[in-house]
């Protein structure tokens, strides 16, 4: 049994899956507050990255920081749709997926955390 939506090969394969990619953006943009407030986040951040960083590797790791939160918040917010779809019922194995997605975030968060207190740190204390 083949998916009769997996046809598509080329280019036309490739600007749809953008559609695709550019409509779950704002997706998650307009539902989703917390991705919203880490992509203004990101927004007020960015020019830090240049003024905080030394060199272009301290500067991408600054931003791949952030992307990455932004990365990982998508993938939570994907795992509690997906929950939700299947029932608004407590379960216990929606509880876990949801309880695992969301401790993926604040590991990210901790790690952004850290990137950016050991930049200020180097930054303005050596």
């Amino acid at each position: 049994m083949s998916n009769p939506h997996k046809g598509r090969t080329g280019l036309d394969r490739i600007l749809r899956a953008t559609g695709y990619s550019m409509a779950g953006l704002r997706a998650a943009y307009t539902g989703e507050s917390a991705f919203r407030q880490e992509v203004w986040l990101m927004v007020v951040a960015t020019p830090a990255a240049f003024w905080l960083g030394r060199n272009w590797v301290e500067v991408a790791l600054l931003l791949g920081s952030l992307l990455l939160l932004l990365i990982v918040e998508l993938l939570n917010s994907g795992i509690e749709a997906a929950i939700d779809r299947i029932s608004f019922e407590l379960h216990e194995l929606s509880k876990r997926a949801k309880d695992i997605a969301s401790a993926a975030v604040f590991l990210a968060l901790l790690l952004c955390a850290g990137i950016w207190g050991a930049a200020l740190w180097q930054r303005l204390l050596t």
